[in-house]
């Protein structure tokens, strides 16, 4: 006798004496449509499917868990297979232990089978908002060599693809990497290098959009950016595009360096914008406090690209979801480490974004923030 897995099917006992004579049992074989024989001792099955027969709901969610659950462990048995060590090299323009440098990267690998000391090693390089040291960071790394390097920031990802020779590059936060020339087109970017792209058309228009719908009476927004950083500014360009587009009107705040903040600052004070934008990279957020407190002592509503930014204090924020992007570069480093060709993988675009409030500095600002946001909002600082 034969026993089988999980649906009935039908057994009919062969008698030799009777040949049209048949008993019917039921039995656990899966029944998909296919016609199978299991040959028994004395008995011929035969698979059919029943329509009458419903699979067990329970049974069904116990096995995708089951089989959602032994996937990482699938992978990593099988890269553990493999006696080779991978070297990624991670470089980003701003501090050590922060964005890609932090231990939720090493997490986004290790959930794709990889450990750290057994078959992946990384190189974390931190320019600390230098962006003069990144060349003879990407220099150490060709040197090594590295398998693939992932870059944080526009200036990482030019260095990368100007001194990384051959070596696969995949980036995030680098702006548009088609519009900055870091890439042929999303599809095909080309050479070695892929990752995630932004949309700041989109993203500059919600985000004007967001501060008119907080308060009716903004027109001007100032905006700061770093002006030495090509890819931020592009979203600076694309929030002017987007401004003239909706009637508001948009004051250029450019920054060089920490001390022109304050040239910012002292522009906003003689002629005061209804608002402001900032745009995020490693000279903004190392001076974001400055800009925070600015805005709340000056009554401004400003609204920022990160969620972090409103839990230090900002009133609002619109963006993409920042471990998300993370992970996504870890997941292409991991198809290249398996053998895809960068120029083959097309530039993702963020897909989850993250509306954020500070409630306490509404308050402070003597804002009332309408319930349609709130009710929109993924965060809500209190």
């Amino acid at each position: 006798m034969t026993i089988c897995g999980a649906q009935p099917c039908v057994m009919r006992e062969a008698s030799p004496s009777s040949a049209g004579t048949s008993r019917t049992r039921q039995c656990g074989c899966a029944g998909f449509g296919v016609r199978n024989q299991h040959r028994g001792r004395g008995f011929r099955v035969t698979l059919r499917a029943s329509p009458t027969t419903r699979a067990n709901p329970v049974t069904i969610l116990r096995r995708t868990i089951l089989a959602a659950s032994a996937l990482p462990l699938l992978r990593a048995g099988a890269l553990a297979q493999s006696s080779k060590t991978y070297r990624v090299g991670l470089v980003s323009i701003g501090p050590p232990e922060s964005g890609i440098l932090s231990p939720g990267m090493i997490q986004n690998f290790a959930k794709r089978g990889y450990v750290e000391g057994r078959n992946i090693e990384f190189e974390r390089r931190a320019a600390q908002g230098k962006p003069e040291r990144l060349p003879g960071f990407i220099d150490e790394l060709v040197a090594k060599p590295v398998d693939v390097i992932v870059t944080s920031s526009y200036p990482a990802a030019a260095a990368a693809k100007e001194r990384g020779g051959k070596i696969p590059i995949v980036v995030i936060n680098s702006g548009d990497p088609v519009a900055t020339g870091l890439a042929a087109s999303l599809a095909h970017p080309g050479s070695n290098i892929t990752g995630v792209s932004e949309i700041a058309t989109e993203l500059s228009a919600k985000r004007l959009a967001l501060l008119k719908e907080a308060v009716p009476s903004v027109r001007a927004v100032a905006v700061l950016w770093n002006a030495d950083d090509f890819g931020m500014t592009l979203r600076y360009q694309a929030a002017e595009v987007e401004a003239k587009r909706a009637g508001m009107l948009i004051v250029p705040l450019g920054v060089h360096a920490p001390d022109d903040f304050d040239t910012a600052f002292s522009e906003m004070t003689k002629q005061p914008p209804d608002a402001i934008l900032m745009v995020t990279d490693i000279l903004t957020i190392l001076n974001r406090k400055r800009v925070i407190d600015f805005a709340r002592e000056h009554r401004l509503p400003a609204i920022y690209e990160y969620a972090r930014l409103v839990r230090d204090g900002g009133l609002m924020s619109y963006g993409p979801d920042e471990a998300g992007i993370a992970d996504r570069a870890a997941g292409l480093a991991d198809r290249i480490l398996k053998g895809a060709n960068p120029a083959d993988l097309p530039l993702e675009l963020p897909s989850r974004f993250q509306l954020a409030v500070n409630l306490q500095t509404a308050k402070t600002l003597d804002l009332t923030i309408p319930e349609a946001i709130l009710v929109r909002a993924d965060d809500v600082v209190e």
